[in-house]
């Protein structure tokens, strides 16, 4: 019997003889003439091709011990063949380190910090927080996932006293997308596999179909990694597992199959990533997948679907088999998703989670699927545009107006409706009473299981406004608010209540510059989703109300973004046909009148009069305005103490850390991603892991998101971090966006609800919450090169400021990201409009704001200093500093102003919201 060494020598004899063969074979195509070379080249290609078929043939008929020797003799050929490849990559890989050593040492000295930053997690206090993340996130898993379809209760799987057996099919079940990638990802090296969470289970899995699939050559085995890893491998079509032609499941392996169970299990995945997005087409199965559905529902009595998607994607297909009995939505479920998966598979845990998302048959139905993607202008140099033509009609607004009074048209539209689950118990409801206030509204329900397994429910309560044709747009049905059960055993109840503002019910008027609540009917809607009302209640509201002052500080409210409205033709409810966004006559050359406009944002006039004062020796330390209000004049004479080039220093260094100034007590911090848990963009991390916010948001228990926050915020405590770039809350304005698996819902309310959860429990342990990306980040293509969104105020403000309004006023967050995105001409980072007017004035937001990483000089460190950015997030920040160092020499008041405001945020910031003092 040879050993492994021996074997492995063999083996790279053999590749060596091939290669000579294979180079033999090119010295003799060589020789021939010019016009018969490339058909020789063809028929060697077919030849292996042909050669590659038969050696599947081959391993296919071998015994069980013969198919894994020669299983692990071709893995290791493959690897042994590929050595010469990876040492050329590898090679080129250290050439250009080389070069940016010799060439860029100011670089490498600015960067190589990130790559260091470590956090330990060797404490009792981080072994106490990682096993309370653990629970946390399990439960969030546990509530998240979503029922979608069980005929013939097909679900739990039955099991008569005995264990229960189930055939795995699909490569996708090796390779569960826990999370996504990018910032947003997440350490999942602690992460259960779908096989490990059946047998936690206690279910019994075809062994042999799993052995067949973790040795298929098509299995890739993703580590996760780095988020800067992982964005890389998306932008190199790395990392992504496709599903083979199901051609292997012959006669002879669908017969074990069937012999050993007539349940079957098949897993759909796609996957999501920083920096890229989703075609139509990479929503829908591929060729493959529908062909391996096919072949598995026609062999079998009882299918079971898995969607390991973070993405709504095209599910029609689970209308098309009457054996796919049941469907299952666990999204991108983080380390602990399987173990719930199984668990509800056998009936342990009874599924709760409700849709985040409109589930349409057709995604490109989404009028703003019109206006995704890439568009970019002839005459303004490294300038994108998109345009927001749908205006408020985002996801169920859209459809639910659109076919309000088509319920057939809606049908053939929407397969699963926003707030859609089911259960495997019933439930009952009754209205036990409400109050209808003149500023507040108050419904309760009684909620009583009357099936025979425990479970939990949701109360979803919308309203429907009147609308007046030509008047304000209006969807038909909006969420007002929600509020889930507690775990019911059979026969028990609970009553639930669900509050909300009157003033919620108004829209904005652009006309006007405020919110308008019209008078008339306003039907309030207690439902099982957005589609199935199981009781409705009228509010009336005799005249017309007009709220121009924002109802936390009192602030004149007025049009603040007229400039990014861009005279789009918006969809209107009116007039659908005529007004449905259309790009076949979009003109890619910007008026006159925009290119000036950009031209005016990007060149600030200089500011007349003093210098504030600098340097001062006043006495003053951090640590003595502790519990001071903002305006205290004592931040005066502390601000008067800080040199120029310190707090150019504050400001300029600000990626994932600020710098300390020790002569005055100011505390450096550490500052991290990401919104599925504590995660480094630049180097590895050992810390817990949830699910992303789309499965979080999906349980609809905002008490339970305030939990995971909590579990951050002992973790962050544990590691000393200071600041936690999270939650992310852009909307799902497509399904397409390949950041939806890291943001919340398609819906505002449900997104700020649970954003304001998180940061309320995250804050709780004195850490700083950053909600980002602030605002209309919803699309990656463009968006890290110069993005220019245009969009009208009523849709900004009641759409994609919305979830940040409610994080700020209810989560009283304390920090925020701003984002690459221009509004019109004008870019999130240094927009007075946004970070002033809005988030400081209106919403009262007194807190650090940080740019998202600094990738070109459309983040323009001059604006953002002047408008209300603190931090520049630049991985180089020498850059940023010679860049201000020069803009000071040009406009010494205006930068010093700046710089001024920006240190008083980041020292109120640190004083007040850490515990560092």
């Amino acid at each position: 019997m040879t050993t492994r060494k021996e074997r492995k020598a063999l083996i790279v004899q053999e590749v060596k003889d091939d290669k000579l063969e294979g180079k033999k074979r090119k010295e003799q195509i060589a020789a021939l003439p010019a016009d018969h070379r490339q058909p020789e080249k063809k028929k060697d290609r077919e030849a292996r091709k042909i050669a590659k078929a038969e050696r599947k043939a081959q391993i296919r008929a071998m015994g069980k011990p013969e198919k894994k020797a020669a299983k692990k003799h071709d893995k290791i050929y493959r690897k042994v063949k590929a050595r010469p490849r990876r040492a050329v990559v590898w090679g080129l890989v250290l050439c250009l380190v080389v070069f940016v050593v010799a060439t860029a040492a100011p670089i490498v000295k600015d960067i190589s910090g990130l790559f260091a930053l470590t956090v330990n997690p060797d404490s009792p206090e981080a072994a106490a927080a990682l096993e309370n993340a653990k629970a946390v996130a399990r439960e969030i898993s546990d509530e998240g996932i979503v029922l979608l379809k069980n005929e013939d209760g097909a679900l739990p799987l039955a099991s008569d006293g005995e264990t229960p057996k189930i055939n795995v099919f699909g490569l996708s079940s090796c390779n569960i997308r826990y999370g996504g990638g990018g910032s947003g990802g997440a350490d999942q090296s602690r992460s259960v596999n779908l096989y490990q969470g059946l047998e936690n289970a206690g279910i019994e899995y075809n062994e042999s179909l799993h052995e067949f699939y973790l040795n298929h050559e098509d299995n890739k085995s993703d580590d996760g990694g780095t988020g800067l890893m992982q964005v890389v491998r998306s932008m190199m079509g790395g990392g992504t597992v496709a599903e083979p032609a199901p051609d292997y499941l012959d006669e002879e392996m669908l017969s074990e199959a069937k012999t050993y169970s007539d349940n079957a299990l098949i897993v759909i995945s796609s996957q999501g990533v920083e920096a890229s997005d989703f075609t139509v087409e990479e929503l829908r199965i591929s060729e493959n997948q529908q062909a391996l559905i096919e072949k598995v529902a026609s062999n079998f009595d009882n299918v079971v679907i898995v969607v390991n998607a973070g993405n709504a994607m095209e599910l029609g297909f689970l209308d098309d088999y009457p054996s796919v009995k049941a469907a299952l939505w666990i999204g991108t479920p983080g380390p602990y998703g399987c173990d719930s998966l199984g668990a509800i598979l056998t009936g342990e845990v009874t599924p709760s989670g409700r849709l985040v998302d409109t589930y349409a048959y057709d995604a490109a139905s989404h009028p703003a699927s019109v206006n995704f993607g890439d568009y970019t202008y002839t005459n303004i140099k490294k300038m994108h545009f998109i345009n927001y033509n749908e205006d408020i009609y985002v996801g169920y607004r859209y459809f639910e107006t659109r076919y309000a009074d088509d319920e057939a048209g809606y049908g053939q539209a929407v397969q699963f409706p926003f707030g859609y689950g089911l259960s495997y118990t019933d439930f009952e409801w009754k209205v036990t009473g409400h109050s209808f206030e003149a500023e507040q509204i108050r419904v309760d329900v009684e909620v009583a299981n009357t099936g025979d397994a425990p479970g939990k429910d949701v109360v979803e309560v919308y309203f429907s406004a009147p609308y007046t044709p030509g008047g304000i747009e209006k969807s038909s049905v909006e969420l007002a608010g929600f509020a889930k059960t507690g775990l019911l055993e059979p026969g028990k109840s609970e009553t639930m209540t669900v509050e909300f503002p009157v003033r919620d019910m108004a829209s904005w008027d652009t006309a006007g510059g405020a919110y308008v609540l019209e008078a008339g009917s306003y039907a309030i809607h207690i439902s099982k989703n957005v589609h199935e009302p199981v009781s409705s209640l009228n509010y009336e509201v005799a005249e017309e109300l007009v709220y121009g002052t924002d109802e936390a500080t009192g602030t004149a409210l007025e049009n603040r973004f007229g400039y990014a409205d861009g005279g789009l033709i918006k969809l209107s409810r009116d007039d659908w046909e005529n007004t449905y966004p259309d790009n076949s006559g979009l003109s890619y050359e910007a008026p006159e009148e925009v290119v000036a406009a950009f031209a005016e944002a990007s060149a600030p006039a200089k500011v007349e009069g003093n210098e504030p004062v600098t340097g001062a020796d006043n006495g003053i330390m951090l640590a003595d305005l502790k519990g001071l209000g903002y305006d205290d004049p004592k931040w005066d004479e502390f601000l008067d103490q800080f040199t120029i080039d310190e707090m150019e220093d504050l400001f300029d260094y600000g990626a994932y850390h600020t710098v300390s100034v020790d002569r005055l007590g100011v505390p450096g911090t550490v500052l991290l991603d990401g919104p599925a848990g504590i995660n480094s963009f630049f180097s590895s991390l050992t810390a817990a892991s949830y699910p992303t916010e789309a499965v979080i948001s999906s349980t609809w228990n905002a008490g339970l998101a305030e939990r995971m926050g909590e579990a951050v915020g002992d973790e962050a405590n544990a590691y000393g971090v200071t600041g936690w770039y999270a939650p992310a809350m852009n909307i799902h304005r497509t399904p397409q966006g390949g950041r939806n698996f890291e943001y919340f819902s398609e819906d505002p309310l449900l997104s700020g609800k649970m954003a304001a959860a998180i940061t309320s429990g995250a804050q709780s342990r004195d850490i700083l919450v950053f909600m980002k990306h602030f605002a209309v980040n919803d699309q990656e293509t463009n968006a890290r090169s110069g993005l220019s969104t245009w969009v009208s105020e009523q849709a900004l403000r009641e759409i994609y400021l919305r979830p940040f309004e409610i994080t700020a006023k209810e989560g009283e967050v304390t920090g925020a990201m701003s984002s690459f995105i221009y509004l019109g001409p004008k870019w999130c980072g240094g927009n007075e409009e946004l970070l002033q007017d809005v988030l400081r004035d209106e919403w009262g937001f007194r807190g650090v704001v940080s740019t998202d990483a600094v990738l070109g000089s459309f983040m323009d460190a001059n604006l953002a200093v002047r408008y209300g950015n603190d931090l520049m997030l630049d991985p180089v920040p020498s850059r940023n500093k010679s860049y201000i160092e020069k803009m000071y020499r040009e406009d010494p008041v205006g930068i010093a102003d700046g710089l001024r405001a920006r240190t008083h945020n980041i020292c109120y910031a640190i004083v007040n919201y850490t515990d560092l003092l």
